[in-house]
């Protein structure tokens, strides 16, 4: 009797083996399988660009027709709100973008001069961010003191000035300022200066977990190797760059751009300290180029630095409306992205 039933208890055990090693391994790939679903999913949501869109791209329908920048720096500091006098509001900013397919602005701080110290309108803002389905990226800041300024009282007020916009970034989600390496003196006095500046005004930033971004924004600062000088002897992690692809005149003239420093070699060096970049356009050809710079050229360098995220659209031309401009660099963006 012993030996009758011996065979069947085992063929029995034996299959139950071989379905429990089935349904494990059945489990493993459909964890496998489910593992590869979601990150083609990531994928899908998160591409390695994404498309912003500046507000100074609208800054003609906001401030309507400005008689001078002299003007125009005299009338901020007096009487800011007075300068809206366009056919938009900056207050409709988030619907306006909104409108335009994207999901994160860069606002600039000169359409809210008067709204520094309103934490209130900025909790309203946010509110309006959100109804709008988008996020704030970064505030661009200006009319707030040289960080680089000569004169050491001088310099620790233009730092404190951009406290509040620290703070109202803070609020609003947003990651970073962009400001300004500004000041007068020699490449190297201004360099210092601005390390100082830079370093005082970044410490405050990573007190509220926000990056302070500095633009080639004109004189030393569009100087690619300058910039990059500075960020090296600033040294901090939530110090860095926003690479514009335009904006590499260092020196200007009445007949425009005297000294130009080489956009694509500008770009190389500013990028390994980006945390945002800006896609400056002016004019496009027949099939949609910008004229002026080679945008797959560009984002090849802005691929090859590593960099993922938004990349701003600032439209600044003339020959398109600013709505035809913002949608023309929109689409060539898109198609570069595409060709990467």
């Amino acid at each position: 009797m012993k030996t009758k039933f011996l065979f069947p208890k085992t063929l029995i055990a034996f299959a139950l083996l071989i379905l429990i090693m089935s349904c494990k391994n059945d489990a493993k790939n459909n964890t496998k399988d489910t593992a590869l679903n979601d990150s083609t999913a990531m994928a899908e949501v998160t591409p390695d660009f994404q498309i912003s869109l500046a507000q100074w791209s609208l800054h003609k329908s906001f401030f309507g027709e400005l008689k001078s920048w002299e003007w125009f720096r005299k009338t901020i500091e007096e009487n800011p709100d007075s300068l809206l006098q366009g056919k938009l509001h900056p207050d409709d900013f988030p619907s306006i973008a909104a409108g335009y397919g994207v999901q994160s602005i860069e606002l600039v701080n000169t359409f809210y001069f008067s709204k520094a110290n309103d934490m209130e309108y900025w909790a309203s803002f946010k509110k309006k961010c959100d109804d709008a389905g988008v996020s704030v990226g970064l505030i661009m800041c200006d009319r707030l003191g040289d960080l680089g300024h000569a004169d050491d009282d001088t310099r620790q007020a233009a730092v404190a000035n951009h406290h509040n916009w620290v703070d109202i970034a803070k609020l609003l989600g947003a990651h970073s300022i962009r400001v300004n390496a500004a000041g007068k003196g020699t490449a190297e006095e201004v360099a210092k200066n601005a390390v100082d500046g830079l370093s005082k005004l970044g410490t405050y930033g990573a007190s509220k977990g926000i990056n302070i971004i500095v633009e080639n924004h004109g004189g030393y600062s569009s100087n690619g190797k300058w910039l990059a000088g500075v960020m090296e002897k600033v040294n901090m992690e939530n110090v860095g760059t926003l690479p514009d692809f335009g904006n590499f005149c260092i020196e200007r003239s009445t007949d425009g751009c005297a000294n130009e420093y080489d956009r694509y070699e500008g770009m190389t060096e500013l990028m390994p300290f980006a945390k945002g970049v800006s896609a400056k356009s002016h004019k496009f050809d027949a099939d949609g180029n910008e004229v002026n710079s080679d945008f797959l050229k560009i984002m090849k360098i802005v691929k090859a630095s590593g960099f993922k995220g938004h990349v701003g659209i600032e439209y600044e031309g003339n020959e398109l409306s600013e709505d035809e401009g913002i949608k023309a660099t929109k689409v060539l963006l898109e198609k570069v992205f595409k060709e990467l």
